[in-house]
């Protein structure tokens, strides 16, 4: 009794997080966590009543775990920040699991796909898509760098860590688009068993993409001592990103009570801005478009209101890169152009 009750005495004493805690109700069996829970957004937030609590637990099961929208990246980040504030070992534990799935999770390709373990449709493909990949491989490298507070996660995990990210490497390099002989972008998602370009949702057509180009090049970039291989890559990255820049328009998404969801995205002309498509033609870097019925159209114009209104068709993403980090990285490398 007296032993039961020290336990409890020490139990009682751990300190919590409220955030932390629901995600461990939240986290899959597999060790990956989702984003939504039938179609409802996962909220951490939210204080949970003991019914849903127990319902969430019993979905530990479900096939749900992904890297999409920050899901599983943003979970293992937060739970190793919380362990450092309260140390509480639960959440190094669950942390630990996340990483595990991570690193189950790539394909032996080296990529990562966008859902583990489900391979429905396009979940499969290795997927740079919203950075689900440079997440992962950036989350690994601090794990086997022990840096960003992940120096404090099971030794064993260091060396499968960098094993990973280096396979990562090369999965980058192989799948870095060539026209004509010379190396250009990325495209948002490959075919796992072929790595060759694929499409995915019904807007998402195949061609090189602005976005997910600065996440990948960002990534090289930290690589201390670039190989020729990697240094040529971001080279020719970086070319091709000043070759697509369209300048003297911006992008913004307006109200518009003309048009059916109330908004629409337009392009505005303003003499001092630069922007970039999302999706350039692979050969002709011509940018293009998509509505929900799998048409490439070239003028942003002549697809459906709600899905001008509702994605981001034009950027700044590689504004940063372009005019301070690439600078800045051929400085640090001692690289002459």
């Amino acid at each position: 009794m007296q032993q039961s009750a020290a336990w409890a005495q020490t139990a009682s004493s751990v300190k919590t997080d409220p955030v932390a805690e629901n995600m461990l109700l939240y986290q899959r069996a597999i060790g990956g966590w989702p984003k939504a829970v039938g179609n409802i957004k996962v909220d951490y937030h939210k204080t949970l009543p003991a019914p849903d609590r127990m319902a969430t637990q019993e979905d530990a099961y479900r096939n749900d775990a992904t890297l999409d929208n920050d899901a599983t990246n943003k979970e293992i980040n937060y739970l190793v920040k919380a362990y450092h504030e309260t140390q509480n070992g639960a959440y190094l534990k669950s942390a630990e699991k996340g990483i595990r799935y991570l690193l189950k999770a790539q394909e032996p390709n080296g990529g990562w796909p966008q859902f583990y373990p489900d391979t429905s449709i396009y979940r499969a493909y290795v997927t740079f898509n919203d950075n689900a990949m440079m997440n992962a491989m950036n989350l690994l490298n601090q794990v086997a760098q022990r840096t960003g507070g992940f120096e404090v996660v099971d030794a064993k995990l260091v060396e499968p860590s960098a094993k990973a990210v280096n396979r990562g490497i090369q999965c980058i390099l192989k799948t870095q688009v060539k026209v004509k002989g010379k190396l250009t972008a990325w495209c948002q998602q490959y075919n796992n068993h072929t790595l060759q370009p694929a499409a995915a949702r019904k807007f998402e057509l195949v061609g090189l993409t602005a976005a997910e180009t600065v996440g990948i090049v960002r990534f090289l970039m930290q690589i201390p001592t670039p190989s020729p291989q990697i240094q040529t890559a971001i080279e020719s990255a970086v070319a091709w990103l000043n070759q697509v820049k369209i300048t003297g328009y911006r992008f913004e998404h307006i109200q518009d009570a003309s048009q059916p969801t109330g908004r629409d995205g337009v392009l505005v002309p303003d003499a001092n801005a630069i922007i970039w498509a999302r999706y350039y033609e692979i050969g002709s870097n011509k940018p293009f478009f998509s509505g929900r019925n799998s048409e490439l159209k070239y003028n942003l114009t002549e697809i459906e209101n709600e899905r001008r209104a509702g994605y981001a068709w034009y950027g700044t993403w590689p504004q940063q890169l372009l005019e301070k980090d690439y600078p800045e990285w051929l400085k640090r490398n001692n690289i002459h152009h």
